[in-house]
Order: structure tokens, then sequence, then C-alpha cells
């Protein structure tokens, strides 16, 4: 009697790297974040030879420029590899600038304005005079609009752009978003002014964006949200804006009363009333955007194997 074996399984190898399908989602991560830190270095090193002694303007530009172009190359390098593309990472090109990005940045605009309302309301918060006319008026509105579009893109793109797609096939949506959203808030400690009410709201607006990145299936409206947000409060409003107040401001705004309330150094960022306005933005938006449910994954990976 002949005797046939079994097919031999996948080793052990193969399985520590490998899911059903394809690379397993730390592994993926890891690599990305690997073409990430080593393009990083070299651009600093560049700017350190090649910038030393340029003014804070233009260091600022070039590193959020750069910044984004490189989470964008290494998302369109991994992308080769997986057989995806950018858009499938949260940044489709046909929704560039279009109805989603706006319906943000109305919904942002608003926020802001009715947060500084409410702080009017008790008492924290004063409008001010008109600190700009004329040609000035136009000049700080585009020049803020144009900063504020490519920070947006950048910390959206970086904060919830391929890792959270990655790690939601490791460990399923909405842990990589707190994951994410205490990353982003996180990477403000660096501001000056900053305080824990502050981060944690800044945390809080990153969960907030990855539930807009849900339900529409892109970033733009987070992007959009985003922007109008900070061009409202540093252009607009005149506020400081998570602990910096900058030139060129369309209202000479002032407020005082206790730091939890009206912001204190942060800005209204750092009020209590900016954690109930986010609160609220979250009901208003899991109420009026359907669930579409990104990323559109297969079943969730056993991540034992990943690093």
């Amino acid at each position: 009697m002949i005797e046939v074996e079994p097919p031999l399984g996948p080793s052990v190898f193969h399985s520590l790297f490998y899911g059903a399908s394809e690379l397993r989602a730390g592994w993926r991560l890891f690599t990305f974040l690997a073409i990430v830190i080593a393009v990083i270095n070299a651009r600093n090193l560049i700017f350190r030879r090649c910038l030393h002694g340029a003014d804070d303007t233009t260091l600022f530009f070039l590193r959020e420029v750069t910044d984004f172009l490189i989470f964008l190359l290494a998302s369109w390098i991994m992308g080769n590899i997986e057989g995806r593309t950018i858009a499938d990472y949260g940044l489709p090109r046909r929704g560039m600038f279009r109805v989603q990005f706006w319906q943000g940045a109305l919904l942002g605009f608003a926020a802001i304005t009715g947060l500084l309302v409410a702080m009017r309301v008790v008492g924290v918060f004063y409008f001010g005079s008109i600190a700009l006319h004329g040609a000035d008026l136009w000049r700080w509105a585009i020049v803020y609009l144009f900063v504020f579009v490519l920070v947006a893109l950048q910390e959206e793109f970086r904060a919830r752009g391929y890792g959270l797609f990655t790690l939601s096939a490791g460990i399923g949506f909405w842990p990589a978003a707190i994951l994410s959203a205490a990353f982003f808030g996180y990477s403000h400690h660096g501001n000056s002014g900053e305080d824990w009410i502050g981060l944690f709201n800044a945390g809080a607006f990153g969960l907030l964006a990855c539930l807009l990145l849900r339900r529409t299936g892109s970033l733009w409206m987070a992007i959009g949200l985003h922007m109008a947000f900070d061009w409202g409060e540093t252009y607009f409003y005149g506020v400081a804006n998570s602990g910096h107040k900058l030139p060129g401001h369309l209202l000479n705004s002032t407020s005082s009363g206790p730091a939890w309330l009206s912001g204190g150094t942060v800005g209204p960022e750092g009020s209590l009333l900016c954690t109930l306005l986010i609160a609220v933005m979250w009901l208003i938006c899991a109420g009026w955007l359907r669930e579409i449910k990104y990323p559109n994954l297969a079943p969730v990976e056993n991540s034992c194997g990943s690093p």
C-alpha cells in the first residue's frame, strides 16, 4: 500500500512574516517607518549643510513641505509593494479640495466661531477691534490659508494615512485610531505654552478626524476641518493656536479668567469648553455621515507574529 504524505504547511519562518495573503501588518508598518526615518535623517543632514542660517519661516515652510513629501513617498513605495494606491491610504486625488474638503472647512470655521462665542458668553473672551485694513487684510488671509492647508495636509496624512491603514489591518480600526489620536496629541507636547488640557484636546480632535475618515473613506473632510479651525484661530480671530500667537491677525482679541476655561497660554484649544465642543462635533458627525467602514480590509489578521 502506498502512503501519501500530507501537503506541507507553511514554514514557521513564513508564518512569522506572512499572514493569509501578504506580509503581516506589523512588518509592513516597520518597513514604512524605516523608510520614513531614513529619508528624514537624510533631509535633516541636507538642511544642516545647505540651509545654515536660514530664517525660521523658511525652515518651517521647507520642513512642512518635505515632511508631507516624505510620507507620500514612503506610502507610494509601500503601495507598490502591496498593490495599493495612495487613495487606499486615505488621500484620493479625485477628492482633492472638492465637496468633502469644503464641508470640513465650513464645519471647522463654525466650530472655532461657536467655541469663541461660548467663551464670550461666560466672560473669558473678547473679540476686540479690527487690526488689519486694506491690502494687508487680504494678504494675510491668503498667506494663512496657504500655510494651514499645508499644515493640515501634512499632519493629517502623517497621523492618519498609511500608518493608521496598516495598523488597522493588525488590530482593528478603532484600537488603531486611539493609538493614532494619542500620538497626535503627544506630538503637540513640544509647543510653547501647551498644557495637559490642550494635549488632551489635540488627541480628542485626532479621534474626531479618525471618525471622519471612517465615515467618508478619505482624509479630505478632516483636512478641511483642520485647516479652517487653525485659520480661524490664527488669522480671523487672532487667538493662540496650540500655544503660538502669530502676527497678521484680523481681530485684536483678548482673553482672561481661569486657564481651564479661557485656555490660558494654549489658546481656545486649552479650554474645557473645547473638550465639550469636540464631543458635540462627534455626535453631529456620527449622526450626519453614513457608515462606510474605512478601511476596506479583509478580516483582521492574526498578528501574533507581528513585531
